[in-house]
């Protein structure tokens, strides 16, 4: 049976009770999941009085009452809303307070969906956040433990971002973590919380993320810290905001450096920023950034030919300088023989490059 709860905490437009509440200019409070929606369906007004909203109007955390909310519910457990008995799973603040402890905390978190709501629910993610943020041994176990939160669904992921994980992860990304291994699983965490695009957006507008990632990129202590760094620039690039702000962040040089060390992934990212202004012309000021992209058409891998095709599509379109280049390089040649593939995109975009360079050669013609 549903736990009876008030109606001041159900969401006006989904009637459950809210995860994530979040209050609109209109004063009135949403489950951020159901406001979002209702605002990416083209609505502009407030679901409750019919007032117009701006733009693009913020969406505020009602920190008081998600609190409220959750001190309601925690004498339940998740999966049968029934009062927890003597049976329950340890405490998990007495677990996460101290370092001694904070392998059997993590343990509890892989084995037990109740101790990670238990977890969520009585305050340890704070201080588990702490030990991410601190620099000592129990830096690694923390971030580990986050991350199998993380991958509790979408809601957990929300409320993460709200108790303050960027924060940490930053600390810990601009300081390359107490072992590469950290600063590596710290890079993944933040790209299993940026899953969720409200979270792209909070993340993206942090002020220490993008320069945090592209210094791990550029002076990772390994390859998987730059690899996991290009992943989570990957993710949070869908989001289109987002890509201005890591070419501002100086993204463009780290991943051209990674690139042309072999990364297929920094490729992939590059054909995010190259959607933007800033992105390609950062690109275009890059010494033989055409003819790289032009070898990895022709000996690269069908994934590495498809996403260097798009990037220079993209970076020929409206510069004629760069598609003279790209035809000098021989370009049209090696899209050609991709044209007709029909392994992922890889035969569109050399079709669409060949078309592009081909109108440029006819422009110089005429």
């Amino acid at each position: 049976m549903e736990v009876e709860l008030s109606d001041d905490f159900r969401c006006p437009i989904s009637l459950e009770v809210m995860t994530d509440p979040v209050i609109l200019t209109s004063g009135h409070t949403f489950d951020r999941a159901s406001i979002q929606r209702w605002l990416d369906s083209g609505n502009r007004t407030c679901p409750v009085t019919n007032l117009p909203l701006p733009p693009s109007p913020p969406l505020i955390p009602n920190h008081a009452l998600r609190r409220l909310i959750r001190s309601h519910s925690t004498t339940f457990c998740p999966s049968n809303s029934q009062p927890c008995h003597s049976s329950s799973p340890p405490d998990p603040l007495s677990l996460v307070s101290s370092p001694h402890t904070l392998s059997s905390f993590y343990r509890c978190v892989k084995s037990s969906a109740q101790f990670r709501h238990l977890a969520t629910e009585s305050g340890a993610v704070s201080v588990l956040l702490r030990h991410v943020a601190s620099s000592g041994e129990s830096q690694e176990i923390s971030l580990r433990a986050l991350l199998r939160l993380s991958l509790d669904g979408d809601d957990m992921r929300v409320g993460l971002v709200v108790d303050g994980a960027v924060d940490a992860l930053a600390v810990v990304l601009s300081q390359g973590g107490a072992t590469p291994s950290a600063a590596a699983v710290a890079a993944t965490v933040l790209t299993s919380l940026a899953i969720v695009d409200v979270n792209k957006c909070s993340i993206g507008a942090h002020p220490s993320v993008f320069p945090a990632l592209i210094w791990l990129l550029s002076c990772g202590p390994d390859r998987q810290c730059m690899r996991e760094a290009a992943t989570a620039l990957y993710e949070l690039c869908k989001f289109p905001a987002n890509r201005r702000r890591a070419v501002r962040a100086g993204a463009v040089l780290g991943l051209v450096k990674f690139g042309m060390a072999g990364s297929e992934r920094a490729i992939e990212v590059m054909g995010q920023l190259a959607k933007t202004q800033e992105g390609k012309a950062e690109m275009r000021k890059v010494e033989s950034f055409v003819r790289w992209l032009v070898s990895v058409v022709k000996n690269g891998s069908t994934r590495g030919a498809e996403n260097a095709l798009l990037v220079l599509n993209l970076v020929c379109s409206d510069c004629e300088d760069t598609s003279m280049e790209a035809v000098k390089e021989g370009a049209v040649e090696a899209s050609l023989d991709w044209v007709g593939c029909d392994k992922g995109k890889i035969g569109k975009n050399a079709a669409s490059l060949v078309r592009t360079l081909q109108d440029f050669q006819l422009g110089c013609f005429r």
